[in-house]
């Protein structure tokens, strides 16, 4: 699971993804709770083009009864994402977004302690993260609240996100559920954007190895 990344400008942002008009947006590090930016289809495009939007980092649900929740919703399980009451509504009408990121970092427990990593691309380019995006309307005062969730996947054979998190005693090294985050590639940017939930799934999956700048951090 990921708690912790840097995001880019927004002026990064948009030249990266080609977003005009986005919200203003500094950049800097985005924690669980708090604001962050995402990228979706536009709302009120008809046709298909981007906006920046900005939001919690934990998605609120159609049904929580206040922003505020008591349980940690910044992750989500790409298995449980048909299932599970908070995800399964904006998965299956296609609210998936993209999270921009600088660098993320996840823990490394293989000297018996916690050890931070960071995580960048090798190529210099931000990372593309993948997510669902939830838009909640408050009874009361009819304010709107967006929020969004970061997608994992299983990391048990991934050379490097394997390594990463406190491992679970109970189980044995090749049953531990290590997550990772998803990374969607430019080229991929319409289909995760816009597909069918087929063509979505087909991009759940860990970043390629050759992609990790990945060193213990500062």
């Amino acid at each position: 699971m990921c708690n912790r990344y840097v995001s880019p400008t927004d002026a990064r942002i948009e030249r990266e993804w080609a977003i005009g008009g986005c919200n203003p947006w500094p950049g800097g590090g985005v924690f669980p709770r708090s604001p962050g930016p995402f990228i979706r289809r536009a709302r009120d495009d008809a046709g298909y083009s981007l906006e920046l939007v900005v939001g919690q980092w934990g998605l609120i649900p159609w049904f929580a009864k206040e922003p505020k929740l008591p349980y940690s919703t910044n992750n989500a399980r790409s298995e449980e994402l048909a299932a599970k009451a908070s995800y399964k509504h904006p998965w299956a009408r296609g609210q998936r977004c993209i999270i921009p990121a600088e660098s993320f970092d996840e823990p490394c427990w293989e000297t018996g302690k916690n050890v931070w990593w960071t995580f960048r691309r090798a190529d210099g380019a931000p990372w593309g993260l993948a997510g669902l995006w939830n838009t909640w309307v408050d009874k009361v005062t009819g304010e709107l609240h967006e929020s969004y969730t970061m997608l994992t996947v299983n990391a048990d054979d991934h050379p490097i996100m394997s390594r990463m998190h406190k491992p679970d005693p109970k189980f044995p090294p090749d049953q531990q559920d290590k997550r990772s985050v998803v990374a969607i590639e430019a080229a991929d940017v319409d289909q995760w954007l816009a597909g069918t939930l087929a063509d979505a799934q087909r991009l759940l999956r860990a970043p390629a190895v050759e992609l990790l700048d990945s060193l213990p951090a500062s």
